[in-house]
């Protein structure tokens, strides 16, 4: 690609020294039980034996991760000892001396090493067309910032607390070798991170195929067609090699000792119910609070029963499992259902259509956002899968440039309820306005002769998100609402964002259709 384009490009660094050093001020802020959920990771790892780790409970916080993460947690543990060694004992459950916060908030710090250095990756394969003396008008530099300083990266990792960076490491340095032909290393960081985290096997479609057709594939017609006389077995056997090997070290083990349904019920606990404790704002949210406008309609009407109501279908978010009145209720094999339902049409078009490594990429963010709408117990963390991948279409094309600032501002808004403690309310509005007035300047100007990046009432939406805000923060703990309704901030954010998400989703799948269409009306003339 253009790997010559980061040559003496000194700002790169700048870029991540700055953003690891803010990262290190983050270090006293708020944590949520996810830290300690990594910290009973840590103890229960370093203590019991292999055959244990997938079924200590002493803590409710049990491990839910594919075993190659429980590796990592095993291997930060042998450097955790020399901090707090109280901090590795199962039964200090909410343990967090001042040693376990610094040593656990630097592990994910500099486990982003990884991530850096993917971003890095990601960097070179921008080809760099608009080479301007200007630094904030390449796209390249752009992207280096948006993935770097990503402000939902920031606050879910570094104040809320994860590693989701470290897994995301893995995501953009597979991408990026898709994207520099080395589709073997590509296949098996992505085998790696299927087994460090089982979200990303919503995207694994868009691997398949693509490596399927464009890959094991050799050849094509004039329009692209398939030669299936193309097909090259080694390839083939090669690819299913590598993942088949990546699999057998992560569960291997498990499977020799018969551990393997109790591995996997761990990682699929479809008992936790439909929604999250916050609906994340996807398809399910609107759905149920069309059920609850349905349920008090029909008590204004007589139509329903009050008695006959289940409490839990009107506490909103209070509660993970929800029971809908008038509406069916869903089952998880109907989510699996929905969620392949809008998957087939982006994975048709990328079999029938590959357009190389960039109709790949569309691909995956469709898949990550397909999942992210559809799918059972989502959280609101993982619109992250969608928006980052899409930073790298950003700086490709005005109608991608337009999509991610609708997707980041309304993503990002989404996971705002994480953080709800009164020191973190500046920064968050901070870094927020900070990363969105980045966004929509840069990439504006970066295709400025192309006109506007949303037309009017895509930015009246994300302005409605201000009062929004204003409302959910300021005005709502001043009224009587909050003791007879706490849960409507959290029901208006997620439905309100729903909507953007939504919309970004089907005006995704229209831009690669068309992308679909343009490609192939400009190969017939």
């Amino acid at each position: 690609m253009a790997a010559s384009t980061l040559v003496g490009w000194t700002w790169f660094s700048t870029l991540a020294i700055g953003v690891s050093l803010l990262k290190c001020l983050l270090i006293p802020t708020y944590r949520s039980t996810d830290f300690e959920v990594h910290r009973n990771w840590l103890a229960i790892t370093h203590n019991l034996p292999v055959a244990q780790w997938y079924y200590e409970a002493t803590s409710e916080w049990t491990l839910d991760y594919p075993p190659l993460f429980a590796w990592f947690e095993f291997f930060l543990s042998q450097f955790a000892k020399y901090f707090d060694k109280n901090m590795l004992e199962i039964k200090n459950l909410n343990y967090a001396s001042e040693a376990t916060v610094l040593f656990q908030r630097c592990s994910v710090i500099v486990s982003d090493i990884l991530f850096i250095y993917a971003v890095r990756e990601c960097c070179k394969c921008e080809n760099g067309k608009k080479r301007s003396w200007y630094l904030l008008d390449r796209p390249v530099f752009i992207l280096a910032v948006l993935l770097l300083w990503n402000f939902g990266l920031l606050i879910v990792d570094h104040i809320h607390f994860q590693y989701n960076g470290f897994l995301f490491g893995f995501l953009l340095l597979s991408v990026a070798r898709v994207f520099q032909g080395r589709n073997m290393e590509g296949a098996l960081l992505f085998s790696i991170l299927l087994n460090l985290k089982h979200i990303y096997l919503y995207v694994a479609p868009a691997y398949g195929i693509y490596l399927l057709r464009s890959y094991c594939f050799t050849q094509h017609g004039p329009d692209n067609s398939i030669k299936w006389r193309s097909f090259h077995f080694l390839r083939f056997a090669g690819l299913g090699i590598t993942v088949c090997f990546v699999f057998a070290i992560s569960f291997g083990p498990f499977i020799a000792m018969g551990q393997l349904s109790q591995v996997l019920s761990r990682l699929f606990p479809f008992k936790r119910g439909l929604c999250h404790a916050y609906w994340a704002p996807n398809f399910w949210a609107l759905y149920n609070v069309l059920d609850k406008a349905l349920t008090i309609l029909g008590l204004k009407l007589n139509l329903l029963q009050n008695e006959k109501i289940s409490k839990a279908s009107m506490t909103g978010g209070l509660v993970q499992e929800f029971h809908h009145t008038v509406l069916p209720s869903v089952s998880p094999t109907v989510t699996l259902i929905c969620t392949i339902a809008a998957i087939i049409p982006a994975v048709f078009c990328l079999w029938k259509k590959p357009q190389g490594p960039i109709g790949f990429l569309r691909c995956l963010i469709i898949c990550a956002l397909a999942s992210f709408m559809f799918g059972w117990h989502v959280h609101e963390k993982a619109i992250l899968l969608a928006i980052l991948p899409l930073s790298l279409l950003s700086v490709k094309s005005h109608t991608d440039a337009g999509l991610f600032i609708i997707l980041s501002t309304t993503g990002h808004f989404s996971l705002f309820p994480l953080l709800f403690t009164a020191p973190e309310l500046p920064l968050k509005f901070l870094l927020m306005l900070l990363f969105t007035i980045f966004s929509a300047t840069s990439l504006q100007r970066l295709f400025r002769k192309d006109g506007k990046l949303l037309n009017s009432l895509e930015a009246t939406y994300l302005t409605g998100l201000i009062p929004l805000e204003v409302f959910c923060e300021i005005i709502f703990p001043l009224t009587p609402l909050k003791e007879a309704f706490p849960f409507l901030p959290l029901l208006l954010t997620s439905v309100y964002c729903a909507l953007g998400v939504s919309y970004s989703f089907i005006k995704l799948y229209v831009s690669m259709i068309n992308y679909t269409e343009d490609s192939k009306h400009e190969k017939r003339h």
